[in-house]
Parts: structure tokens; C-alpha cells; sequence
């Protein structure tokens, strides 16, 4: 059993930079692969990058590619999505995720076993 809860979420202008975390419980954390993903109003949960159990891998949308930064330490359960030049069109609740295996179709939100909660990000034009 895996808990996750986001925070880091908060209103920012376009171009600006906000950081969000994912701290997870359990002793098996290491062993999950970590998703994010995000939802704006009206739409569909969409994906927004991966990172392996190990951290040695990362995998991201090509609408976040180049700004958005996935980490992990998995010696504090934690996970981070580093998000940078933002835009008016991030706007969207983010989830972290967390499943065993999901690297491999780390885009389809199926694969995962386990969602935090949410936290709202809002850019501002």
C-alpha cells in the first residue's frame, strides 16, 4: 500500500517556476515506478512524465519537454516535478502517481496503482 500527497501547487505568473512534491508512504516506495499527470477543467487527465523506480530513467510529454524536470529521492519517498517557463495553458490540477511496472506505458494512467490527491497549479498570462 502506497499513500501519496502533493503540495507546491499555487498561482504564478507565465514564464515563472514552481516546484511540486509528492511524498509517499510505505517501506516499498523504491520499488514504484512514479507518473505525473495533470487535469484542467473540462478536460481529460493528461500525462505529463515518468520516472523509473530507480530514477534512472525519465520519460515527459512533449508539451512539458524541455521545461519540466522529474526527480525522485527515494531515500525520503519523495518525488519532484520542477516545472519552469510556465504557461497560461498548465493551468490543470496535477496528480502524482505511482505504479509497479508502469515505466513501460508510463502515459496511460491504467498502469498505475495509486494517486495522490492533487494540487492545483495556476499560471496567470
Amino acid at each position: 500500500q502506497v499513500q501519496l500527497v502533493e503540495s507546491g501547487g499555487g498561482l504564478v505568473q507565465a514564464g515563472g517556476s514552481l516546484r511540486l512534491s509528492c511524498a509517499a508512504s510505505g517501506r516499498t516506495f523504491s520499488s514504484y515506478d512514479m507518473g505525473w499527470f495533470r487535469q484542467a477543467p473540462g478536460k481529460e487527465r493528461e500525462f505529463v512524465g515518468a520516472i523509473r523506480w530507480s530514477g534512472s530513467s525519465t520519460y515527459y510529454a512533449d508539451s512539458v519537454k524541455g521545461r519540466f524536470t522529474i526527480s525522485r529521492d527515494n531515500a525520503k519517498n519523495m518525488v519532484y516535478l520542477q516545472m519552469n517557463s510556465l504557461k497560461p495553458e498548465d493551468t490543470a490540477v496535477y496528480y502524482c502517481a505511482a505504479g509497479r511496472g508502469s515505466y513501460r506505458r508510463s502515459w496511460l494512467p491504467a498502469e498505475y496503482e495509486y494517486w495522490g490527491q492533487g494540487t492545483q497549479v495556476t499560471v496567470s498570462s
